[in-house]
């Protein structure tokens, strides 16, 4: 049984709470990404997704020098390196979240993305039903904000 050690990305790219929202949204840019683990040090404070800087940054009109604490999310779910992947689909499948933090004693060793399991053709059909939940949860979110 393959655990999510061996499928996870861990050249991330991260933040502090230092940061401001300008400085993230020119990260995302750059790297073509829209999820920045929010770290002090290792430690996985939080994250700040494209959907946050828009939703709670600059809908909210706040500028861009605004810092990271003002849109971070912090009840993030996360999963420890050891964890079957078949788990890990499970868990991404149930909170319909794309991207799960790999974390050991508080401190962020990685990411699992909807994409690792599929590209790697591990438990297709767990990604497949966790895609297909989100995107199920994100037509009804459209749905509902056009009535």
């Amino acid at each position: 049984m393959k655990t999510v050690k061996e499928i996870m990305s861990t050249d991330i790219v991260t933040a502090t709470t230092k940061d401001n929202i300008y400085e993230l949204a020119v990260i995302m840019k750059q790297h073509d990404i829209g999820f920045i683990p929010i770290v002090e040090g290792k430690k996985l404070i939080g994250v700040v997704t494209d959907r946050d800087l828009v939703i709670r940054g600059y809908a909210e009109k706040h500028s861009g020098s605004t810092s990271v604490s003002e849109v971070i999310t912090t009840n993030i779910k996360t999963i420890e390196s050891n964890i079957s992947v078949d788990d890990a689909a499970k868990l991404m499948a149930q909170n319909q979240i794309r991207r799960l933090p790999v974390v050991e004693s508080g401190e962020l060793l990685g990411i699992v993305s909807i994409g690792d399991l599929a590209v790697r053709e591990i438990f297709v059909n767990e990604a497949g039903e966790a895609l297909s939940s989100i995107s199920e949860q994100d037509h009804r979110e459209k749905s509902a904000n056009r009535r």
